[in-house]
């Protein structure tokens, strides 16, 4: 099915699951692009209904095939349906009407543009966000579509900037960004999860692989060379197609990628960029200094390809290169600036002396880098910590490294497993399981504290909050109300309302 040409100035297009993040991202890119949208959903209010409705894009609060007319060009549908659970995917089959994933829609938009695809374990919501932010201060006529709603894009997760460059997180569960159409790519971090698909280390990998072999001849890779999964994975592509660019960054890496230092001052992570010079990032964490350069080192390829000159630090730039002394001035105005993503170290308010925070980490590796991050920029307050693991597979798999990943906590509150429904519970492992193996690894006694539900966890933290504390719900589960009802709770003291 040739896609691309359906997707096109002009014509009409239905998304089923139109509320989904992605899916609400693509439909603005497309609106943008002159296609006409639009959609249906559950009636469930997400962050996105604000959205559409400002794009002026209609759709329905149900499902009913009175909805499909065949008079559309295309329906995408979001993951989380199919034709033999949804009526109006069946209906638009019976009709005729090419019907396509989301994955495969983006991947279809991708080969439209020069795209570079920003994939990893960790840090890729970060990075496409950080991507996008240099990419306006640089001036780069590109499209961005990252996997959260950001700060820096207005709340939304896609920013236009022109329609030259597509740079988009892909995702690697079930191989959906196996679709797209990649001239560059950004590979952060390689090891195991989604153990539901991937049921081992070699699977993923061999995902991960076969998503760097769809670079086409002269192509970058751009990868982190402190990953070993990484490496790895871009020391056995340089051997099988050596037309491509491969570029090392990290701390441990040499060339213009290397973070030659890193330091905290003032919350504020202050680090350099060998090709670059210093930089400096209000979030916290020494993975954000490797975000920020996979991001530049991307700008800095797409820049090459602009204005036919690459990054020099030493020659400092020029008017007829890329890196010019302005746009380096505003590539690091850019970057003091960032305020990250939603679910991303997401700074919900200060009161009452307490930082309340909120992260999507869900993955020992992102667990740990997270608390030392917070530990290391708020190093005299203490860390109080809510944690709800997602999946029974990713817990019962990687059970000893979560049990381990939490020694920055001052205190932490764990909660039962936030289920998926893509898998089915062999009573293996639950919340308590993973609360008694951290309670045997924990120094401190009674510094750990089981609930059931999150929201059970209230009456004992009014009691244990103090000012001076930072509070931060972590885990792609449901925990997240707690951060903000606190927040809320201790506003009101704060301003006298609670006696």
């Amino acid at each position: 099915m040739d896609i691309e040409r359906i997707i096109r100035p002009g014509a009409k297009a239905y998304i089923v699951g139109i509320k989904g993040t992605g899916t609400s991202a693509l439909a603005e890119l497309m609106v943008n692009s002159g296609v006409k949208v639009s959609g249906s959903d559950t009636s469930e209010v997400f962050y996105t209904d604000a959205i559409l409705k400002e794009l002026g894009i209609p759709y329905y609060e149900s499902f009913d095939t009175a909805h499909i007319s065949g008079d559309f060009d295309i329906v995408i549908h979001s993951a989380a349906y199919n034709a033999e659970s949804n009526v109006e995917l069946a209906e638009a089959a019976r009709c005729g009407i090419p019907v396509v994933k989301y994955p495969d829609a983006l991947g279809s938009w991708s080969a439209v543009f020069d795209s570079a695809g920003i994939a990893g374990v960790h840090g890729k919501t970060t990075t496409t966000a950080i991507a996008g932010v240099l990419a306006r201060a640089a001036g780069l006529p590109a499209q961005i579509l990252a996997g959260s709603a950001v700060a820096d894009f207005n709340g939304r997760s896609t920013l236009s900037l022109g329609n030259k460059y597509f740079i988009a997180e892909t995702c690697e569960y079930r191989k959906h960004f196996l679709a797209f159409h990649p001239r560059h790519i950004i590979l952060s971090a390689v090891e195991s999860d989604h153990q539901d698909f991937f049921p081992s280390y070699e699977s993923i990998r061999s995902a991960f692989l076969d998503y760097c072999r769809l670079l086409s001849s002269g192509g970058e890779l751009i990868y982190c060379a402190d990953d070993p999964g990484a490496a790895e994975i871009a020391q056995t592509i340089a051997k099988e197609k050596r037309d491509l660019t491969l570029i090392p960054y990290g701390f441990t890496t040499a060339g213009d990628y290397q973070i030659s230092s890193y330091k905290v001052e003032n919350e504020r992570a202050v680090f350099t960029i060998a090709g670059f010079g210093e930089l400096a990032i209000c979030v916290p964490g020494r993975h954000q200094a490797l975000n920020v350069t996979a991001a530049l080192a991307l700008i800095s390829v797409l820049l090459k390809k602009e204005f036919g000159a690459s990054m020099d630090a030493k020659k400092g730039g020029g008017e007829n290169t890329g890196w010019t002394a302005e746009r380096r001035e505003a590539i690091r105005k850019a970057l003091e600036n960032f305020r990250g993503s939603k679910r991303r170290s997401e700074l919900i308010g200060e009161t009452g002396g307490i930082i309340f925070m909120d992260d999507y980490g869900h993955h020992p590796t992102a667990i740990k880098t997270t608390l030392e991050g917070l530990k290391s920029f708020y190093p005299s307050r203490r860390l109080v910590v809510s944690f709800m693991s997602h999946t029974y597979t990713r817990t019962a798999a990687l059970l000893d490294d979560f049990a381990a990943a939490f020694d920055k906590a001052d205190i932490l509150f764990l909660h039962k497993i936030y289920a998926s429904a893509r898998e089915k519970y062999d009573g293996t492992v639950t919340g308590q399981t993973l609360c008694e193996k951290v309670k045997s690894l924990r120094k401190t006694a009674g510094t750990t504290h089981y609930t059931e539900d999150p929201l059970d966890a209230l009456p004992l933290l009014k009691e244990i909050l103090k000012p001076g504390d930072l509070f931060i719900t972590l885990g792609a589960g449901n925990n997240w109300p707690l951060a903000t009802t606190l927040f809320d709770y201790y506003k009101t003291i704060s301003s006298g309302g609670i006696s």
